[in-house]
């Protein structure tokens, strides 16, 4: 006779009546003793259910409402360097009061470092922000040879992104040793705090979920998931210290410093460690705390686990946030919720079989709608970052999706043969077939945390979006001389067909009333005659020369030839660099 998971109904709910029963007197005589009444202590079990659930739900609502504080108002990429001031490469006369930089977005920076010649490093540490351009005074007169402005900002999702500007005073001397060399320790130890902190949110906080609603009652895999949350606990607040570091450019002995914390709360990726945190003690709340509150406990954490994701990382910053937001907090819960449920549903087969039937019918039954949203909101979200196919190959951030696509492939080819061939005959309990859907399940867990690597890896690399965004934006030159000055976009910033946008104004920023404006943009070293453009006044109080074609990219002289009366022009010239 082939032996079967399921029991007679009367034998089950004979069982677990007595079940029921002894439970109860056990839990009368912890509580308050042999003489409390059974409707006593009813009342008393029916007052913590509702208290429990109010304190599940309030904190349901806690976490929507500080992913609704975390989310900014306007989305943006990665930040760009789109003009600096002094321009890279220029040549100065004398040594400059200030410097400026203009980001692609407002940027907050943490580090700002002026080399001299000699390769000593000064930090810049007065600064304002104005909109997207950070203002930096100067307040030391630097000798002649070339200088570097080093610049390390925070993009609005969270990653730091850093670069220079190479300037001469007088005439360029050899340039000043700049070390850029990635410090692989701290990259080392912000990829393991990433891989730890999926592994307690996924696997933890997604087991607690499991458990609770769909284990209802078995107890499988339940150290499993707490020990999973505990990492995540340590994770959280070690890798916003890490974020710190980064966003600091200092080294690892430097993690004790307050700075180094308040720097990475700064970020929004601490945001994401707060919501985190909330998500994993409401796992742990779901297991440990009241046995009436669990469901709405683990629930509450699940949301978090969503929450937590889409508040930070290059997905929750792409355009259109009322699109992106959304579907990174479904993936993030759709991911909890499969993979939480492995470690429960394998260890629940495997130790007990007989009660592990309902478990498994019950995932099998609620993962197709969860895989088709998880499948519908990673193919939106791939095809918002990559945007050209050619960036698969061409990309660090494209080679990465590929790998996480060709394990995904695997899973899914796994998953539907445990759905569609193994199921069936592990709830008929097959024993072997439950040997066979067991070993089946490690090898998901063990793709789930290659995934979670290759994900972590997303962090050291902007995504194709990024790039796209950075590279349509303007070269950007500012010329002031005693008698005028001028500002100067050349949109986008790159060869092919561009536009040119001048605003003018007097020496002292005073309104400049010119008759005619001419753009004429040279670059000798090609063998490229000037091109030159008359520019039109549109009524908004700049100049424009539209249809207007750079050729090649590299260094051009810019110069506007500025008509004031018909007596007097004034000529302004720079060099402006024009991208690939």
């Amino acid at each position: 006779m082939r032996w079967s998971l399921r029991r007679p109904a009367s034998s089950l709910h004979r069982s677990n009546d007595l079940w029921r029963r002894a439970l109860f007197k056990r839990a009368r005589r912890c509580l308050c003793g042999d003489d409390m009444s059974a409707a006593s202590l009813r009342r008393a079990v029916c007052t913590a259910c509702k208290h429990a659930s109010r304190l599940a739900a309030g904190l349901l609502a806690a976490i929507m409402l500080l992913a609704a504080i975390a989310a900014p108002n306007q989305a943006f990429a990665h930040a760009a360097l789109v003009t600096a001031d002094p321009a890279d490469g220029a040549v100065l006369g004398q040594s400059p009061a200030h410097f400026s930089l203009t980001f692609s977005e407002p940027a907050s920076p943490p580090v700002l470092t002026l080399v001299r010649p000699d390769g000593t490093a000064v930090p810049l540490t007065t600064f304002r922000l104005n909109g997207q351009t950070v203002e930096i005074d100067n307040s030391q007169t630097l000798g002649s040879g070339t200088h570097v402005l080093s610049w390390r900002v925070i993009s609005a999702d969270g990653h730091p992104v850093g670069g220079s500007v190479l300037f001469f005073i007088g005439a360029p001397s050899a340039a000043p040793a700049v070390s850029e060399a990635i410090d692989r320790g701290l990259r080392s130890a912000i990829w393991i705090g990433k891989v730890f902190l999926y592994a307690g949110l996924f696997l933890g906080v997604g087991g607690a979920f499991a458990i609770a609603w769909l284990a209802k009652g078995g107890r499988s895999g339940q150290r499993f998931a707490i020990a999973a949350m505990l990492c995540g606990l340590v994770a959280a607040p070690l890798s916003l210290g890490l974020q710190g570091l980064d966003a600091l450019a200092a080294p690892l002995t430097h993690l004790a410093q307050p700075v180094v914390w308040q720097t990475g709360l700064g970020t929004s990726f601490g945001w994401t460690v707060l919501i985190a945190l909330v998500a994993l003690g409401l796992g742990l709340l779901s297991l440990v705390g009241p046995r009436g509150g669990a469901k709405l406990f683990a629930l509450a954490g699940l949301a978090g686990v969503g929450a937590a994701l889409a508040t930070s990382g290059h997905a929750s910053a792409a355009e259109p946030q009322w699109l992106t937001r959304p579907m990174v907090f479904l993936h993030g819960a759709g991911i909890a919720f499969w993979a939480g449920a492995l470690a429960p549903l394998g260890l629940a087969i495997r130790r007990r079989p007989a009660k592990a039937a309902a478990f498994l019918r019950r995932f099998s039954q609620a993962i197709l709608p969860v895989v088709a949203v998880l499948a519908a909101t990673g193919i939106a979200l791939a095809v918002i970052q990559v945007q050209a196919p050619a960036a698969l190959l061409e990309i660090a951030y494209g080679r990465l999706l590929l790998i996480k696509l060709a394990l995904l492939f695997f899973l899914f080819t796994l998953a539907a043969t445990n759905r569609w061939k193994l199921t069936g005959p592990a709830e008929a309990g097959e024993t072997e077939v439950q040997r066979r859907l067991v070993r089946s399940i490690g090898i998901e867990m063990l793709i789930v945390l290659a995934i979670f690597g290759v994900a972590a890896g997303w962090r050291f690399t902007p995504p194709p979006r990024a790039l796209a965004i950075a590279a349509v934006q303007p070269a950007s030159i500012h010329i002031h001389t005693p008698k005028a000055m001028a500002d100067l976009s050349i949109t986008p910033g790159h060869v092919g067909p561009v536009a040119a946008s001048i605003t003018i104004m007097t020496g002292d920023f005073g309104p400049l009333d010119a008759s005619q404006v001419t753009l004429v943009l040279s670059k000798p070293d090609s063998g490229i005659e000037p091109i030159r453009r008359a520019a039109t006044k549109p009524g908004d109080g700049t100049w424009r020369v539209d249809s207007l074609v750079i050729p090649v990219p590299g260094r051009w002289t810019a110069r506007l030839d500025i008509l004031v009366s018909d007596f007097e022009i004034v000529k302004l010239e720079a060099p402006i660099d024009i991208r690939p």
